[in-house]
């Protein structure tokens, strides 16, 4: 089969319709509906189906779609192994949380438009789980995405994580009438934990890294934690928690909102740790192996905060 054409239905996989693979490539619609004519032809049996005035994949057309990324993605790291000072270009696609976008890669997406024109991006927004599913799907070629040291991520053989950067987190309270610690310092997490075991507790609504560390910590001084409210968002945790209607974690090392008090948590902590992961043989792709390469040599200015948990 064509590698071209193989190609062609990825990218019809992708993005559903051939008038969207003739835009992304630039080819006319007709164009791409031969070329997929052709490579049923030469695969034997229909990968395409009416579905109302579009057309969609047959089960054989979705997979032989799959064994196409599979393909592509040999023959690139191929050329990668024969030609590997070849010069950067593509589509990267990249999922990732937030803050990881706002402080790296949109910086590191200003410095390739200006150093590799031929180097393009794609970018979603998504929380780990989000991201990990279509790196699965091969919709993505990179995830940025993190853990918690309390509840860490176990990377599957496939991937290849890359380190980014490590934050401390914090129990946020709300504070005393003065603007004073509610209560005094604890010297342990538990202790401080066991302080708020009463109170509802606010964890993410679309990761359960930081719920996850909650209840380890919850655990060890001795009780279950009551889950009350869930939020996509820090600032919507914190008016939360201004508001009295519970207590969760937030960055240690940033300010909070005025009202709200931050507790250290040691012994142990909370520490957020960051990753740049992509599927294993994608890594030596020159425009994934460029940006890689960046986001680790890139060190926040600060530990940033996430706007994900």
């Amino acid at each position: 089969m064509d590698l071209h054409r193989l190609r062609l239905l990825l990218e019809l996989s992708r993005h559903g319709s051939m008038r969207a693979v003739g835009d992304e490539l630039g080819y006319t619609t007709s164009t791409v509906s031969q070329q997929l004519a052709t490579l049923a032809r030469e695969a034997g049996t229909p990968l395409l189906e009416p579905d109302g005035r579009r057309v969609r994949l047959t089960p054989a057309g979705r997979r032989l779609a799959d064994h196409a990324a599979v393909i592509l993605a040999a023959v690139e790291a191929a050329r990668v192994d024969l030609d590997p000072g070849a010069a950067p270009a593509g589509t990267v696609r990249v999922a990732g949380f937030a803050t990881a976008i706002r402080r790296m890669l949109v910086p590191i997406a200003r410095q390739i438009a200006v150093e590799h024109p031929a180097v393009h991006f794609r970018i979603h927004e998504h929380e780990p789980p989000e991201a990990f599913a279509l790196l699965a799907a091969d919709e993505v070629d990179l995830a940025l995405v993190y853990d918690y040291d309390l509840a860490p991520h176990t990377f599957d053989d496939a991937l290849v994580p890359t380190p980014l950067w490590t934050a401390p987190w914090a129990l946020a309270v709300p504070a005393g009438p003065d603007g004073a610690p509610p209560q005094p310092a604890a010297s342990a997490s538990p202790d401080v934990a066991r302080r708020y075991a009463g109170h509802d507790w606010i964890v993410n609504s679309r990761n359960t890294a930081d719920e996850q560390a909650v209840r380890t910590i919850a655990s060890i001084a001795g009780f279950a934690p009551t889950i009350a409210h869930r939020a996509d968002g820090l600032e919507l945790v914190q008016e939360l928690i201004l508001a009295g209607l519970g207590v969760g974690l937030l960055p240690a090392d940033h300010p909070p909102h005025p009202g709200l008090h931050l507790i250290g948590l040691r012994d142990p902590g909370a520490t957020l740790r960051a990753f740049a992961v992509t599927r294993r043989g994608r890594e030596r792709w020159a425009p994934v192996a460029l940006v890689s390469s960046m986001l680790a040599a890139m060190p926040p200015e600060h530990p940033p905060e996430t706007s994900d948990s």
